[in-house]
């Protein structure tokens, strides 16, 4: 997990190298998303920032997000039943470990993905821009309760 004050500054100064208005919400938002932890949803992003702003709407939260998006520093983790899930923390591409009965969400260290990227360039013979590698199972707890 990268420093949660890096990366709030880091998005930051970034905003306001775009040209983007650095305003208390927005702040709080950037904060949720650079101490994430769980990959929130925008509905828990919104949860949390309703207890400093209790008037701010779920709309912004979402053009908020798509704002820090387009500047590249959220990583958004769409799934097949619509919902999506976000990593402010660590926005690079990365994979994840996923249970499909809590939806808890782990980042692993895999030095070897490097390598793996590497394997299917050559093998396809594509230039490769981005990718995403997704782990679906039961963690742990969940596995305790069966």
């Amino acid at each position: 997990m990268a420093d949660p004050k890096e990366r709030f500054e880091v998005i930051v100064r970034k905003l306001r190298d775009n040209g983007h208005k650095i305003t208390p919400q927005r702040l709080a938002i950037v904060g949720i998303l650079a101490r994430s932890e769980g990959h929130p949803s925008v509905e828990d992003i919104h949860d949390e920032v309703k207890k400093d702003f209790p008037t701010m709407s779920l709309a912004t939260v979402y053009r908020n997000i798509i704002l820090i998006k387009s500047i590249g520093e959220v990583l958004e983790l769409g799934f097949p039943d619509g919902s999506n899930r976000y990593d402010g923390n660590k926005p690079s591409p990365h994979p994840h470990v996923i249970c499909v009965k809590c939806k808890k969400i782990v980042d692993p260290d895999l030095d070897s993905l490097d390598e793996l990227k590497n394997e299917v360039a050559q093998a396809t013979n594509f230039k490769i821009l981005n990718h995403r590698v997704d782990f679906f199972g039961i963690c742990s707890a969940c596995l305790a309760k069966e």
